[in-house]
């Protein structure tokens, strides 16, 4: 094996975590993955990888390896794009995947005039209320709302949004608002969290966080009932600020219990990073970066 196909195998193990599925990510036989490593190995006198019998972990000095191959294949593709003029043409199939109404409202529009920019570009989206693994499940772009964990992604910080509580001038007038969390057991609430029997919401900040438990009227999976049913009267719902932020707008959704609010949570656009991506990919990841910051929605 050539020393680049080596590097795209070692990158590929360590992206994946394993031997075998950089063999399936790479469509080789296993032996031939794992002798590649031992390969590179062997050729730079160092220990790339720790193997046990379970996991397969980077080393330091394979960590800052496997940064300089990906560097080093990202400029590669560049040239051969280049040389193919796909730089003046993005062409392919991008994959994105966001929480579902935050797709809805604020990715599809950037999205849509991506790809009317560029007649020769496909799309997938994947707009869903979980976790999306991007090397598992092939996605080049993701949105994230909270707290990241630590990994090789790279990631821009693009807006913050709030857990909120609203209701509906109508159920104010009829009922009154509380002034503290502990008066909700005395009103008609609305969750969209699931379908827990007891949960609990949580309110404050560092050394005045607490958590209040409560007994939702409504419960449901879906955010667009929940905000169609607090518009309604029906009573106080929790959502995130972006989701009832038209709504909140227009006065169709009063804000409740604001001064105990939880800590913002974050945005984020993820994607694999810097010049490994491709061109069509690195288009896109501006256009979104420059979009949501731009929206005061979520700023």
């Amino acid at each position: 094996m050539d020393r680049l196909q080596a590097m795209t195998t070692f990158v590929a193990v360590v992206e994946t975590g394993g031997f075998a599925s950089a063999a399936r990510k790479l469509d080789l036989s296993p032996p031939v993955v794992t002798r590649a490593v031992a390969e590179l190995e062997s050729r730079l006198g160092l220990r790339l990888l720790t193997r046990t019998t379970r996991i397969v972990r980077v080393t330091e000095a394979g960590a800052r390896f496997a940064d300089d191959c990906r560097r080093i294949l990202a400029e590669i593709d560049d040239a051969e794009q280049a040389a193919m003029g796909e730089h003046q043409a993005p062409k392919g199939t991008l994959t994105i995947t966001a929480p579902v109404m935050f797709g809805q409202l604020y990715v599809t529009p950037l999205l849509a005039r991506y790809l009317l920019q560029w007649p020769q570009l496909d799309a997938n989206c994947l707009f869903l209320d979980r976790v999306v693994n991007l090397l598992e499940e092939g996605v080049d772009v993701a949105v994230r709302i909270g707290k990241l964990p630590d990994s090789s992604l790279h990631a821009a910080r693009v807006g913050r949004v709030r857990r909120v509580l609203v209701a509906s001038p109508a159920y104010a007038q009829a009922h009154g608002l509380p002034v503290h969390p502990r008066d909700l057991s005395d009103h008609a609430l609305i969750s969209a969290a699931g379908l827990t029997a007891n949960p609990e919401w949580h309110f404050g900040v560092d050394a005045q966080a607490f958590s209040q438990r409560v007994q939702p009227r409504m419960r449901s999976t879906s955010n667009e009932a929940a905000i169609t049913a607090a518009v309604e009267g029906l009573g106080i719902a929790r959502l995130l600020s972006y989701q009832v932020a038209a709504q909140l707008r227009s006065g169709a959704l009063v804000s409740v219990l604001a001064d105990h609010e939880t800590a913002n949570l974050p945005i984020h656009v993820v994607h694999h990073g810097g010049r490994s991506a491709t061109q069509r990919v690195r288009g896109f990841i501006d256009m979104v970066v420059e979009g949501l910051r731009a929206d005061l929605a979520l700023n």
